[in-house]
């Protein structure tokens, strides 16, 4: 046996000195060596991590199985964090060296090129970064899913009812790749990006300053950070700097920027207090334990200064992808082609947890998400595909799901236990004070009324909609500026053009407005209504269904049904009663019978079919009336458009365009009225108008005005949106942002 491994020893050094001799599997003393390339930046702290886990993934799979005819041996390339050398490393690997499979890199490559090489050659190569995909099966991705990433995200954004987000990340190729599957993730919930801010590696501070500047500029508080820790860091440190990491602002760290929550640096450790990272879960076992207590030793051993907590989850794949590829071989050992069929049925227990691949890439285990607090990390959750989020220390015995962490168990930045809100009011910058358009109206005022006092240059507005505006936001420091023969679509496009922060006042929310400006929420009813005048009924207006004809017909009715049944009952010898009795209770019977109240009794068959004639007379007549008085009583409605009836809008308004055009009212019937004086008098015994047509606030008004009872709402539509308080899009030239 001594003997047996001093050759084996003498045969892997030589490999190594020459390539060529391991262009082929080897059989030495009835074992066959099986080259892995492993493509990495060993310089790197993550790069020397990976390096060493899949070192001791070897020495523990095959102490374990020692009696395996097949054995693994690494040739390892430096790619120095250098694309090119990478893809460089690749292609030597599997032209020269004839390696059966590859590890690595952990530098991001296109996916496209990454594939060529390994479909070419028909080797699986398990990349640390690249993205997998059907199109290409040779190509293997062993870090999770950016599509999970996404998902994970926008669970916890949707746990706490966020509706809007903020989308920081690294203008590189690996930090774009998250945000189709973000946004995606994202709509899934109905929740929107608000913005996208892509910061280069590069970027000075100025840069970065100048970016966040920006941001503050926005309602939303809500902001995804996807960046390498390294250009993170100073994203971070500029951010404390500009108190953004204060109450109400919420930072969610992806699981490329976690790390930044194990930083050494004190300043970047004391700027992300309050934020939450998400990072893959490792479940804990006593075979991590044991690896970690080993990493430990040998890292430290050899890299005395540097300084880490945990494995990186990478590593911990890699050492699980080993012992995926050291079982395989050992099953189809010369037999290439069928090498990636079997990794992929490969399913164990690993050091990560379930190790499984599908449609190109490891089945995720969940994430952790983790709460920066007191210069360390804490874990107030789990989210995993499955079940959702759960609790970071659940009751015991207790499966229930969960769609949020602890409330109480999150710092929030600036020490807050509040969930933040993630949309905020303006505020302009100290010194400054929002500029507030109105419009000059001369008339219906009773919603805003503008004064301006020339000798003090000082304009003032009362009214409704500016009590409304003072008791939402008026601690806010603001000057009205008064706009004189404009509308509001004028004003808006100034809001619009950022040359005003909001335009305060009986501004109806519509569709093309909303393009240009913010809108908050109404604050009266919605729709338009129709305002007529209540004419005065007499007391005998339910007699005017029965016009003579109808008398007549009735009458008829009558009289031959009572001749036809006394005639059918004198027939009747039975009878004892006298012809005038007779005649007085068949009368009786049949006017009793137009209430169905009748309890005489017929001695015929044939008049009392007769009988059955007459109530369906009856019962058409009663018929007739009741629709003919309902027809009465609605008709006014519609006589409106039907007989050419005069209807009034509100005049210098959208009304025109949008409603009275609706129903198909003729131009010469349609009167434009500017107060609500006009509509009394045109609604008046005097007046020209039979209804106007306007938006319920101010039909509202009128009637508050009016309240002798002459006047009514007929009929109301909710066409329209309500009045709403414009706002500029995405903060204006003064904003920043104060707590909701």
């Amino acid at each position: 046996m001594v003997f047996n491994k001093i050759i084996l020893f003498l045969v892997l050094l030589f490999c190594i000195l020459n390539h060529q001799l391991l262009s082929h599997s080897i059989n030495i003393n009835n074992e066959t060596l099986v080259g892995m390339g492993i493509v990495l930046d060993t310089e790197s702290w993550i790069g020397k991590s990976i390096h060493m886990c899949i070192s001791m993934a070897i020495s523990d799979f095959y102490a374990l199985n020692h009696s395996y005819r097949t054995r693994i041996v690494l040739h390892t390339r430096d790619s120095k964090k250098d694309p090119l050398k990478a893809l460089s490393a690749v292609d030597h690997l599997l032209r020269k060296v004839k390696v059966k499979a590859i590890i690595g890199p952990e530098t991001h490559l296109q996916p496209k090129l990454l594939s060529l090489y390994a479909d070419r050659a028909k080797v699986p190569i398990f990349s640390l970064a690249a993205p997998s995909s059907v199109e290409y099966p040779y190509l293997l991705h062993i870090k999770d899913d950016e599509s999970t990433m996404a998902k994970c995200v926008a669970a916890v954004v949707e746990s706490y009812k966020w509706r809007d987000v903020i989308f920081i990340y690294e203008d590189t190729d690996d930090g774009r790749e998250i945000l189709p599957y973000l946004i995606e993730s994202l709509l899934d919930k109905s929740i929107k990006i608000t913005h996208r801010s892509a910061i280069s590696l590069l970027a000075t501070c100025d840069e970065i300053t100048e970016q966040l500047h920006k941001l503050m500029t926005f309602q939303t508080t809500i902001i995804i950070v996807h960046m390498s820790p390294s250009l993170a860091n100073r994203v971070f440190l500029n951010a404390k700097r500009l108190g953004m990491m204060r109450e109400e602002y919420a930072w969610i760290l992806t699981e490329k920027t976690v790390d930044l929550l194990r930083s050494t640096d004190f300043e970047v450790i004391e700027s992300i207090q309050g934020a939450l990272g998400f990072r893959s879960y490792v479940p804990a076992s006593r075979r991590l334990h044991n690896l970690t207590a080993r990493w430990h030793n040998f890292f430290y051993r050899k890299y005395p200064t540097s300084v880490t907590k945990e494995i990186p989850v990478l590593a911990l794949r890699a050492y699980d992808t080993i012992w995926a590829l050291a079982e395989s071989v050992e099953k189809v050992e010369e037999n290439d082609p069928f090498l990636l069929n079997e990794v992929l049925k490969i399913r164990f227990k690993g050091i990560s947890g379930e190790f499984q691949l599908s449609e190109g890439r490891v089945i995720s285990n969940g994430y952790e998400i983790m709460n920066a607090i007191d210069y360390g990390e804490k874990r107030v959750g789990y989210w995993t595909s499955s079940e959702g989020i759960k609790k970071a220390y659940p009751l015991i015995n207790s499966g229930h799901r969960h769609s949020s962490m602890h409330n109480e168990a999150v710092i929030w930045p600036g020490g807050s236990i509040t969930v933040p809100k993630g949309r905020v009011l303006l505020q302009t910058v100290p010194g400054k004070k929002l500029k507030i358009g109105v419009l000059k109206i001369r008339n219906f005022k009773y919603f805003v009324d503008v004064e301006h006092d020339v000798e003090k240059n000082v304009t003032t507005a009362t009214g409704f909609s500016i009590d409304v505006f003072n008791t939402c936001i008026g601690a806010l420091p603001y000057i009205f500026i008064a706009f004189d023969n404009a509308t509001y679509d004028d004003i808006v496009q100034k809001v619009n053009n950022m040359e005003l922060d909001a335009v305060v006042g009986d501004s109806t929310i519509l569709a093309n407005r909303s393009e240009l400006v913010d809108y908050t929420a109404t604050y009266t009813d919605l729709g338009v209504g129709t305002l007529a005048r209540i004419k005065k009924k007499d007391m005998w207006f339910f007699l005017k269904p029965l016009d003579m004809g109808l008398w007549l017909t009735f009458i008829a009715s009558l009289v031959a049904t009572g001749f036809v049944v006394w005639a059918i009952e004198c027939m009747n010898q039975e009878s004892e009663c006298s012809q005038a009795q007779r005649i007085g209770t068949i009368l009786w019977l049949i006017l009793l019978s137009i209430f169905f109240a009748q309890k005489e009794k017929l001695s015929s068959n044939l008049s009392r079919f007769v009988m059955f004639v007459w109530l369906l007379v009856v019962l058409i007549l009663i018929t007739s009336y009741t629709a003919t008085l309902s027809s009465l009583l609605t008709v006014e409605q519609f006589e409106l458009a039907s007989k050419g009836r005069i209807v009034g809008f509100h005049g210098g308004s959208f009304i025109r365009g949008v409603t009275i055009s609706n129903l198909h009212f003729e131009d010469h019937n349609n009167r434009p009225y500017y107060s609500y004086e006009d509509y009394a008098h045109a609604l008046s015994e005097d007046g020209e108008a039979d209804a106007i047509v306007d938006e319920i606030p101010y039909i509202k008004m009128f009637l508050g005005k009016y309240s002798s009872g002459d006047y009514s709402l007929v009929s109301s539509q909710p066409i329209t949106s309500g009045f709403g308080f414009s706002l500029c899009k995405n903060g204006g030239p003064e904003y920043h942002f104060t707590r909701t």
